[in-house]
């Protein structure tokens, strides 16, 4: 397989100075000589102007002569190179490419949206013209493929697959790093670099958005209850003992049941509690 080759032509300016030169004879020689067989350098010199090109800043031009590739030329400023040269500009900026937000199913048939940011650019001049058909194109079909194909290797979260270490919500680094491995190996037949690759927006799919919103909410109160209720029975426990050790109050197992369950009670409930006097004993 061919790669890019480096070629630097003519400098344009002393190619100028020899376009004057030959422009010069051919005017002095009608004017002075009267031969019209002079013009005859005419089409030569129109000819030769076409070999007159600039390359700007990170761009290159990639020379062809009659379906043979010759060179690519990187340098920047004014040149000349043989006529007969076809001239491809390629761009060597780097590029941002920001995919459409796509609907795939996750590790466990669950529907996202999902779009990755792509910044790229060419490396290998030869391969972006020749290896493929259109390498800009190229660029946008491969990437949403890999992304497709990532998002098919992982579980959105773990609510529904508790085993999975890796999640495409919790694991970013890891699965932008993933990303970008499977978006370069893609990418290489192109001569394309890949300098970042990562997800720009992950979300569930309208259509299942709201159940898994509650299902989260669920998860989120029933870890709060949990620890709410941890941190009661330990207070609870301090209590009886601190009363117990200082002799404020005998507890039988009935007094001690009814404490525990008014505590829990109160330290557990969503509302304050709204204190009952009660004028008998503990078991009136």
């Amino acid at each position: 397989m061919k790669s890019e080759k480096h070629i630097t032509p003519s400098s344009g300016y002393s190619m100028l100075f020899v376009l004057f030169l030959l422009l010069v004879l051919m005017i002095g020689g009608l004017l002075f000589f009267r031969n019209p067989l002079f013009l005859l350098m005419a089409p030569f010199l129109l000819l030769f102007m076409r070999g007159f090109f600039t390359v700007n800043p990170n761009s290159s031009k990639v020379m062809v002569l009659f379906g043979a590739y010759k060179g690519t030329v990187r340098e920047n400023g004014f040149f000349w190179a043989n006529p007969f040269y076809t001239r491809q500009r390629i761009s060597l900026r780097a590029r941002n490419f920001d995919s459409e937000r796509v609907k795939v199913n996750d590790k466990i048939g669950n529907p996202i949206l999902i779009n990755v940011i792509l910044v790229w650019q060419v490396e290998d001049t030869f391969k972006s013209a020749f290896d493929v058909d259109n390498y800009e194109e190229f660029v946008r079909v491969q990437t949403d493929a890999a992304v497709r194909k990532l998002a098919g290797s992982y579980p959105y979260d773990n609510f529904d697959d508790e085993q999975a270490e890796l999640t495409l919500r919790s694991g970013m680094d890891e699965v932008n790093e993933a990303l970008e491995v499977e978006i370069t190996e893609r990418l290489q037949i192109a001569g394309i670099k890949v300098i970042e690759a990562r997800i720009g927006y992950l979300a569930y799919a309208p259509e299942i958005a709201n159940s898994m919103l509650k299902r989260q909410q669920a998860v989120a109160i029933v870890a709060a209850r949990k620890k709410i209720v941890e941190g009661a029975v330990g207070m609870v426990e301090d209590a009886l003992e601190q009363l117990s050790r200082d002799n404020i109050i005998d507890f039988d197992d009935d007094k001690r049941a009814s404490m525990v369950s008014n505590l829990m009670v109160v330290l557990c409930g969503d509302k304050e509690a709204v204190p009952i006097v009660n004028a008998g004993t503990l078991n009136g």
